[in-house]
């Protein structure tokens, strides 16, 4: 069975989520919240059918040619696409109450950066 990466943003993004829900709501529901989030993303692994192809390109930076999915969990939005070698790959992860298109945008414009810089 395939697994999953996180990117640098969205494990910083999947960081901030502990602590917000920490500071909030207490240690004790950031792991049930954490916990079950990760549950999300193995059924994800293993069904296509959860997937959502994000429908906006204007979204994606141009010179960063690829498909990106989406699934709601709680809250929040995933972003991943499907890496070579059938892993999903975490982009990013965003509450509903941020701007999601320009939020995104900026996340996958740091990816793509980081994706430059290692020549990848």
């Amino acid at each position: 069975m395939a697994g999953a990466r996180f990117y640098p943003v969205a494990d910083k993004r999947q960081d901030d989520i502990w602590d917000y829900t920490v500071e909030y709501w207490g240690e004790q529901q950031a792991e049930i919240y954490i916990v079950e989030l990760h549950a999300h993303i193995k059924k994800l692994v293993t069904n296509k059918l959860l997937w959502q192809l994000l429908p906006n390109p204007l979204i994606i930076p141009q010179d960063l040619s690829l498909s990106v999915y989406f699934s709601h969990y709680g809250k929040h939005t995933l972003f991943f696409r499907e890496l070579s070698d059938g892993v999903i790959g975490i982009m990013t992860i965003l509450h509903e109450t941020m701007d999601i298109p320009v939020r995104l945008s900026e996340d996958l414009r740091k990816i793509n950066i980081e994706r430059i810089k290692s020549g990848h």
